[in-house]
């Protein structure tokens, strides 16, 4: 591995590092209108955005939510600290999955841990969720670190390229092993999906 392979593989496991969440301890304590929640989610999540002009949260998909059986109405237009939470799990859960399938899997918290006496709420299951993603990081680094060194072991015996057009090709086979990986664990998602039951949504 050269001082440019090392100096990429770096900088893509600092990138890992650095992957920034709402932390439970920073979720509101007080009720929000729907303007305070977008900017909320706005500022907590913009270092997870790929480009400065894509939206967090808007009001027109907040409405979405609720029109979809995913979030429940709010009360008085205000939203609690478990609206928002179930709005950040939303949020992730959305780049890989449909709306259905959201719907199929956050049902049952809604109906059963929002707004509860019980000791089991919606921001508990936040903050267990967030323990154990937290402690995925490292394993999330090893896994990069090997597709990577993987990588830079291929194309390398093919005559006729250049040293641009392997490297190119090189990192062509990165995000190749990386997609497959995405590819492969979305699958086993929707199939765990695809057996539990259909939600049902309790008359309000």
């Amino acid at each position: 591995m050269t001082a440019d392979d090392k100096s990429i593989l770096k900088s893509i496991l600092e990138h890992i590092s650095g992957m920034d969440y709402i932390k439970p301890e920073d979720l509101p304590n007080i009720d929000l209108y729907m303007d305070q929640v977008t900017t909320f989610m706005e500022d907590q999540l913009a270092s997870t955005k790929r480009h400065d002009d894509d939206k967090i949260l808007t009001k027109t998909m907040i409405n979405n939510y609720a029109k979809n059986n995913l979030l429940p109405p709010p009360v008085k237009k205000k939203y609690s600290k478990e609206h928002v939470v179930v709005m950040i799990f939303i949020y992730y859960f959305k780049t890989i999955l449909s709306i259905k399938d959201i719907e199929t899997i956050l049902t049952p918290i809604t109906e059963k841990y929002f707004d509860t006496d019980s000791a089991v709420d919606v921001a508990s299951i936040y903050e267990e969720v967030c323990d154990t993603a937290k402690s995925q990081i490292q394993n999330l680094k090893d896994e990069v670190r090997e597709a990577y060194e993987t990588s830079q072991n291929t194309f390398k015996d093919m005559e006729g390229l250049s040293d641009s057009d392997r490297e190119y090709l090189q990192l062509f086979s990165l995000i190749s092993s990386l997609s497959f990986d995405v590819y492969a664990k979305k699958a086993l998602i929707e199939r765990i999906i695809d057996e539990l039951p259909e939600p049902v949504h309790k008359k309000k």
